[in-house]
């Protein structure tokens, strides 16, 4: 606005009276005014940017998964009660101690979140097409604060068992639906390195509740390591629920067959209102002939229809096959780690020794897995490949380093492993995304999460348990779980003989391409009384 026009340009529309056929519903003409739409009913940018979302997502990644390493750190988790042959008892110490868990019950507890998290995931991704995403991800963020402020209020295993499972309903929303925000807005030649950016913050966390978790529960007390958690969650909460809601591509709430200009556009311009509340329009695509909501038996069958079309992806089942294997392994080394570093290397503070490996090899791990991605070309056929070589290696590295009984040669053997297992963080995911239509993502990334927890962590955690029950040996049962590994790099290697096809910009309803995107305004404007213009700039 404001700014002089280029004659020829104008010369050129006034002579055609034609619009560019080469968008889709986008205007052309710059400074074209949209008519008989007044412009506080146009879509406004959102206070978001990219890299604001990109933050803030991550910020709270980070807090899930500080909670992870704090629920399994030695300051919190504790130990169980123990008696000599003398006669001579300790109290224990920590969750362990004050509820005198066995070692399998403590692995439940461990793993209790993840019933919550499988059963919601798909709702939420479900409910992703009637309500709008963003907001669901405030609603998850809320319930997920109240949950981890029961944790700290516990009386029994059964209650804290039971808040766990409602943290997982909490955490279910955003698993599901952040990953598609962040790819859809992320730079064209960056995707996998952003996608990198945010799950680097999966062993960050993990290493940073080591930590936390060994700090404050040994200075304060357990309980306070989750009431802490709650307040540091508490204004993202907030953010989710009141502040003007995201669009994602490939979704309509308001049954428009219009793509949307930006995905951190607030809303398509029929939604303004519905969206500013986070709620979506009930009526139906005129073409269906139907009136009012859809009957739940519809909506189940649509989710049926979905999940078919989703299982039926090749190279997505081959991904997230891998990708449980991977998690079995990661899931154990996340609770189990700490404890059996202490009874292996009888290292003084094991929190802190894992907390300090994993959050360095995870922060450098991860990032690198997503340039060299990027470097290499983000492809399906690429992603398995590093996916596959990384994951062998890494295991190597993991493996040699619990044979040595010296704790300065496991450090650096370990650490080193742990960089290359965590290097496929960001490929793993770009596999998710790209490998089905826009529209299925959520679901996608919704189904990911319940595989690699159901048949992955969750039984791994009590297994590991039973197995050092049986055994008592930590070492001989760290050996078996990082063999485990390889397997995992087999079914990735897998993955790049099978013909993969990126389909992220595929056809699907509402969405937009890259190339839209790129042509589309800027992230941040200042409001103003006039017509929205969507400039076009020459190719």
């Amino acid at each position: 606005m404001g700014k002089q026009e280029d004659p020829k340009s104008l010369d050129d529309s006034n002579s055609t009276h034609k619009p560019d056929t080469s968008t889709v519903d986008v205007p052309v003409a710059t400074n074209m005014a949209i008519p008989s739409i007044p412009s506080s009913l146009l879509p406004q940018p959102s206070w978001f940017t990219a890299k604001r979302l990109l933050a803030v997502f991550c910020v709270v990644n980070l807090i899930n998964y500080v909670d992870r390493g704090t629920i399994a750190s030695n300051g919190v988790n504790g130990n169980r009660r123990t008696c000599t042959k003398d006669g001579t008892c300790s109290s224990g110490s920590g969750i362990q101690g004050e509820f005198n868990l066995s070692n399998f019950q403590d692995g439940v507890i461990s793993s209790a979140f993840m019933v919550g998290l499988l059963v919601a995931s798909p709702i939420f991704a479900s409910f992703a097409k009637r309500v709008n995403p963003f907001r669901l991800i405030g609603v998850g963020l809320t319930v997920w604060t109240i949950a981890i402020v029961g944790c700290g209020f516990s009386i029994n295993f059964w209650f804290i068992a039971t808040c766990r499972m409602l943290v997982g309903v909490g955490e279910a929303s955003f698993i599901s639906l952040a990953a598609p925000f962040i790819d859809d807005n992320a730079p064209v030649a960056q995707k996998t390195a952003w996608l990198g950016i945010f799950y680097m913050c999966i062993p960050t966390g993990v290493a940073f509740g080591y930590v936390y978790g060994g700090l404050v529960g040994n200075h304060l007390s357990w309980r306070w390591a989750f009431w802490i958690e709650a307040l540091l969650m508490l204004p993202f909460a907030v953010l989710g629920l009141f502040m003007k809601p995201l669009q994602l591509k490939g979704f309509s709430h308001t049954g428009s067959k219009k793509p949307l200009t930006s995905p951190l556009t607030a809303c398509p311009e029929e939604a303004v209102l519905n969206c500013s509340n986070g709620l979506s329009s009930t009526r139906e695509d005129p073409k269906d002939g139907s009136k009012g909501a859809p009957s739940n038996l519809n909506e189940l069958a649509r989710f049926w229809k979905d999940l078919k079309m989703l299982h039926l992806e090749k190279t997505y089942v081959i991904n997230v096959l891998g990708y449980i294997v991977y998690n079995f392994v990661i899931g154990a080394y996340s609770y189990w780690g700490p404890k059996a570093g202490y009874y292996i290397y009888h290292m003084k503070n094991a929190d802190m020794m894992f907390g300090g490996i994993t959050v360095i090899s995870g922060i450098f791990g991860t990032l690198a897995g997503g340039f060299v991605l990027d470097r290499m070309t983000s492809t399906i056929s690429n992603a398995f490949k590093l996916l596959s070589v990384a994951t062998f290696l890494g295991a190597i590295f993991c493996f040699a380093a619990f044979c040595f009984k010296s704790l300065y040669v496991f450090i650096p053997l370990f650490a080193i492993g742990e960089l290359l297992v965590f290097a496929t963080q960001g490929p793993v995911n770009y596999v998710c995304l790209h490998s089905v239509n826009p529209g299925l993502r959520p679901l996608a990334m919704a189904m990911s999460t319940v595989s690699i927890h159901i048949f992955g962590d969750v039984p791994s955690s009590p297994l590991v348990g039973v197995v050092q029950d049986g055994i008592n040996n930590w070492r001989v049962t760290a050996l078996m779980l990082t063999s485990v590994l390889f397997i995992a790099a087999g079914i990735w290697f897998i993955g790049i003989f099978i013909h993969s096809v990126d389909r992220s910009n595929e056809d699907s309803e509402n969405q937009i391409s890259d190339a839209d995107r790129a042509r589309s305004q800027p992230l941040l404007k200042e409001k103003s009384n006039e017509p929205i213009e969507v400039p076009v700039e020459s190719s």
